[in-house]
């Protein structure tokens, strides 16, 4: 067949309209949504916790971390807001609330903070190894011997949960909570839920922690504002919490609820599912290219 404008720009536009129907169905694929209801969660109540750090310190004792470099008892770490690193896979921060208030009328509220470990999680998508991966039961492990430090899932994490050990240049890791999947695979509980003084944290079967988080607001609505912090962010995650004034001036990000994967990885089936999809791709581009060159000539032609 001879190739003339005509009978390019037909090719291009089979390939273009095939393009975007996969790309429909791969998006309608994706609109099947998964029941994470009986997927293991906790909830978190702010306007209970003490800021205490017990939880801190469990966390690194079941996770066998090197000592802190400020001590559990000292408070003074308050003083500036923290992330999880990778010799701390929780912190606790403080905020105030009423920032402006004076200071002997300032009243506290303390926000624990880890990984998330999200129904759909960006990191999981991102890792291109395996390395990370979203257990049936809930949790988001990390498999060491899988991971070869590309540190994409920490670019991915909506949160910016994993840490990397740049302290460590021989064997280096991904550091992050992973839910104390072993001890609850066990019957257990999370280090952190065991030893909380005041159940700030409870753990559960997700939907019994929404409900629960949707009872308390309902029976207290002048203790919390009306919204369950994880419930829907990015496609739900199993770490929830309760506050008693909007999560932005808490450190929480204002996130949608479209997990992000949902939306690389459409673009990723759709472009690079099987060998048919990239020809179109590049036919479909081809086309623009070959259309614009051939009127800035015309144009060129015109001028002269």
């Amino acid at each position: 067949m001879k190739i003339n404008r005509r009978n390019f720009l037909k090719i291009t536009g089979i390939a273009g309209g095939s393009l975007l129907a996969g790309r429909e169905k791969t998006a309608e694929a994706k609109e099947t949504k998964e029941d994470f209801g009986d997927k293991w969660g906790c909830l978190i109540d702010t306007t209970v916790c003490l800021g205490c750090r017990k939880c801190e310190e469990a966390c690194n004792k079941v996770n066998h971390l090197p000592p802190p470099d400020t001590s559990f008892e000292d408070y003074t770490v308050f003083e500036k807001q923290r992330r999880p690193d990778a010799k701390s896979y929780t912190v606790v921060n403080r905020y105030f609330k009423e920032p402006d208030a004076p200071d002997k009328k300032k009243e506290p509220i303390f926000v624990k903070v880890q990984c998330m470990h999200c129904n759909d999680p960006a990191c999981v998508s991102a890792c291109i190894v395996g390395a990370l991966q979203k257990l049936p039961e809930g949790p988001v492990a990390y498999n060491a011997s899988k991971c070869i430090g590309c540190r994409y899932c920490m670019v991915a994490c909506p949160f910016v949960i994993p840490a990397y050990e740049y302290h460590n240049p021989l064997t280096p890791k991904v550091r992050k909570c992973i839910f104390c999947h072993e001890i609850l695979e066990k019957g257990g509980l999370p280090g952190c839920a065991q030893v909380c003084p005041v159940e700030a944290i409870t753990f559960g079967k997700r939907r019994d922690l929404v409900h629960l988080a949707h009872f308390k607001i309902r029976e207290n609505p002048d203790r919390y504002i009306n919204h369950v912090y994880g419930e829907e962010e990015v496609g739900g995650t199993s770490w929830m919490y309760l506050a008693s004034v909007p999560f932005e001036k808490l450190g929480f990000q204002k996130l949608g609820k479209l997990p992000p994967p949902r939306l690389t990885e459409t673009i990723q089936h759709t472009v690079f599912k099987g060998f048919v999809s990239p020809l179109a791709f590049y036919a479909l581009l081809g086309g623009v290219m070959w259309i614009t060159r051939r009127k800035k000539k015309n144009d060129a032609g015109k001028e002269e």
